[in-house]
């Protein structure tokens, strides 16, 4: 197994809270309440500014260029990428890209975000990548799990963009990216000794992320 499925194996029920939470079901089966995902949606618009400091804190952190590059690829997922798929999707509901930066932060955004920039502040890259994992990897492999649950009937679906962005190509390669990036750190900087201590890191991200998901369902109630 590579890091990120020790990671997952260590911390199996708060990584099960967050991929098999109540709010991917009803995504995946199309019951989801427009009100819960357009709440996800605005919440994850400011998530993502945070996460791209985040990576602007990974270059910082960075002692090579091919760490620098990994950085700038993840922050250019970020802003090229995950935003624009936000933006063409609050649109739609008359929500310009000025409206979504004024929201105010609601306390889930702030307790993952600032969890994981605290990660990067206080400890090396090995900490930091394995504070992102659950958000840059676990999106990918929820869209891929979504996309091939629905299969042909993606096309048809309520949520086919959103699941559609996670499952391309695209969004796949940068997650598959970062696991190796966050492979390479491990076998640079991880002993055994310090395996656990990631994984304590590892599950509360993946429960502050199940948070995130909760917040959505909350707000359309």
């Amino acid at each position: 197994m590579d890091i990120f499925d020790r990671l997952k194996v260590a911390a199996a029920a708060d990584w099960a809270a967050y991929v098999e939470h109540d709010f991917l079901r009803q995504m995946g089966d199309g019951s989801l309440p427009q009100a819960a995902f357009r709440t996800y949606l605005a919440q994850d618009y400011l998530f993502l500014i945070q996460f791209a400091r985040a990576y602007a804190l990974a270059t910082y952190k960075s002692r090579t260029l091919a760490d620098m590059r990994a950085a700038k690829a993840g922050l250019s997922a970020i802003l090229d990428l995950e935003m624009d798929l936000h933006i063409r999707l609050c649109g739609r509901w008359g929500l310009s890209p000025a409206d979504l930066e004024a929201a105010p932060e609601h306390q889930a955004t702030v307790a993952y975000t600032r969890y994981v920039l605290d990660c990067g502040q206080s400890g090396d890259l090995l900490d930091l990548h394995v504070a992102l994992a659950p958000c840059v990897i676990g999106y990918a492999e929820i869209g891929a799990r979504l996309a091939a649950a629905i299969g042909p009937a993606l096309e048809s679906h309520p949520y086919r963009e959103w699941i559609g962005e996670y499952a391309g190509e695209a969004f796949q390669n940068v997650a598959r990216d970062a696991r190796r990036h966050l492979d390479e750190l491990a076998a640079r900087a991880m002993t055994e000794r310090r395996f656990a201590d990631l994984a304590a890191l590892f599950g509360k991200a993946s429960r502050l992320e199940a948070d995130f998901w909760q917040m959505g369902l909350d707000g359309a109630r």
